[in-house]
């Protein structure tokens, strides 16, 4: 069976917001893409205080459900409870094939244990500190630290001339160009291509409203065609059908 053929994974993402970076919800969503298509999207946590006014800007952006959860508490965090909860009704209800659980907290361990138990996929997101027993318990584990962009150190004057440079060059780009990124790192496959089906799904899961008639394009082939300078482009025969298939250039 082809890729293109393989049926699409539907998963639950529940983001403790008590212990995760709202800067970094774009690579979780294109991280949890890779392994399915995001059809539950919440976020947990006591939105009367000021830690997650981080995330107000993002939710209604990426339509992630905000569910409040009071701290009855001080000190104690509720989030756990009230997510462990949900995600177990999810799991019963069997509307997805797979979680994934954003939190460094140990207290998700036994949650992603039971998911798996279930015999539903469970991937989890979180920093280094997240302790070994939660990481083990899911099928996938990806360290934020992974997501983050590297520091740049102190440049000299001729490294921040060519950074200008670079700069100038970057900000002349396609307007399409970023989310194609995204798009294509959620599809590619250890060769490092991608199909165009799945570069095509990853789209519209990052950007239900994504054309490329936007751009100029009927069609997405012709789209990333026009981008050779990012992109290569293959085609390969199956079953007398012409599939296309997409690579990054360094």
């Amino acid at each position: 069976m082809t890729e293109e053929h393989l049926p699409r994974r539907k998963i639950a993402l529940l983001i403790d917001g008590d212990n995760a970076q709202a800067s970094l919800l774009p690579q979780m969503l294109v991280e949890a893409g890779k392994y399915g298509q995001v059809t539950v999207r919440r976020i947990y946590g006591d939105w009367t205080t000021a830690n997650m006014k981080q995330w107000k800007d993002v939710l209604n952006y990426h339509a992630i459900q905000p569910v409040q959860q009071f701290r009855y508490t001080v000190g104690k965090n509720a989030t756990d409870s009230a997510m462990i909860i949900d995600a177990m009704d999810i799991l019963h209800s069997g509307v997805v094939d797979g979680f994934c659980l954003v939190s460094s907290d140990s207290d998700y361990t036994r949650l992603a244990t039971r998911i798996r138990e279930s015999g539903i996929f469970v991937m989890g997101i979180g920093a280094k500190k997240t302790p070994k027993a939660f990481v083990n318990a899911c099928d996938v584990f990806v360290y934020t630290e992974n997501l983050v962009s590297e520091a740049k150190p102190q440049k000299s004057r001729t490294q921040k001339s060519r950074s200008r440079k670079k700069k100038e060059e970057e900000e002349e780009e396609p307007e399409p160009l970023p989310i194609l990124r995204q798009a294509f790192e959620m599809a590619v496959q250890e060769d490092g291509w991608a199909s165009l089906a799945a570069i095509g799904n990853a789209l519209y899961q990052l950007d239900p409203g994504f054309d490329p008639r936007t751009y100029g394009h009927r069609q997405l082939s012709r789209l990333i065609g026009s981008l050779k300078k990012w992109f290569e482009m293959r085609t390969k025969e199956i079953d007398g059908s012409t599939l296309f298939y997409v690579r990054m250039k360094e």
